[in-house]
């Protein structure tokens, strides 16, 4: 039998990835469906942490383009996330994989405080850990965040879920002559503005030589596959 590539990866979803068609509000089925992927990634024997996004819920540029203060609508969002974690981890549960929510910003009635040493122990004990709340400071995104823990717990691979195959040098749903990248180095993906990650994160990632994967979370197969080492989506590193 065939072994993963990788032992532990982060798994970053955009909050977008639960929305109902209207893309607002959580979608149960949506929640179901991320959580049948999960599942078969864990059962390949593959750590699992997710870090999950808020934009379903909350876009804090809303908030900002009515002047409302920056640091209130990044906290907002915060708490957004955590209410993802919170469907996605039910989901899991209710498929039967053992699933642990800890976030950055305290709410110990609901959720573990975010504790690296206790998320790598979840992991080794064969949980998958959802983290929410960013990294619980404002003015730093999800994808930021996603990137700092990625680092933390020592995942081998960060997994950018998108609803593309990949990196395209312009929007392939606006231009059918988009040409998709297999590989890009960090620099270019900053050079080129290319919509990956924030430049804050891919900064981060290229610091410490953390490999980002971009794929199509919605092509049910493609997650499996990159993780068993086939080619899939867009490597970005040096």
């Amino acid at each position: 039998m065939r072994k993963p590539k990788y032992k532990r990866v982060l798994l970053k979803l955009s909050g977008e990835a639960l929305a109902s068609p209207s893309g607002y509000g959580i979608d149960v089925s949506e929640a179901e469906a991320i959580a049948r992927q999960i599942k078969d990634v864990y059962e390949l024997g593959i750590e699992v942490v997710v870090v999950i996004g808020a934009g379903n819920l909350w876009r804090g540029k809303q908030g900002l383009d009515r002047g409302m203060d920056r640091a209130t609508a990044d906290y907002m969002g915060m708490l957004a996330t955590v209410m993802n974690a919170m469907a996605l981890m039910d989901a899991l549960e209710r498929d039967g994989v053992i699933t642990r929510v800890q976030t950055a910003l305290e709410m110990r009635t609901i959720a573990e405080p975010y504790i690296r040493r206790r998320a790598i122990r979840h992991l080794e004990k064969g949980r998958v850990v959802i983290l929410g709340a960013g990294t619980g400071n404002p003015y730093f995104s999800t994808d930021t965040a996603a990137a700092l823990r990625a680092m933390e717990i020592g995942a081998e691979v960060l997994i950018k879920a998108t609803k593309v195959d990949g990196v395209y040098d312009s929007d392939p749903k606006r231009n059918p002559n988009a040409v998709k990248f297999d590989r890009l180095s960090y620099i270019d993906v900053l050079n080129r503005r290319l919509n990956v990650m924030d430049s804050t994160a891919i900064s981060l990632c290229m610091d410490n030589e953390m490999p980002i994967l971009v794929l199509n979370l919605w092509d049910k197969d493609a997650l499996e596959a990159a993780l068993m080492g086939e080619h899939v989506g867009t490597i970005v590193s040096n």
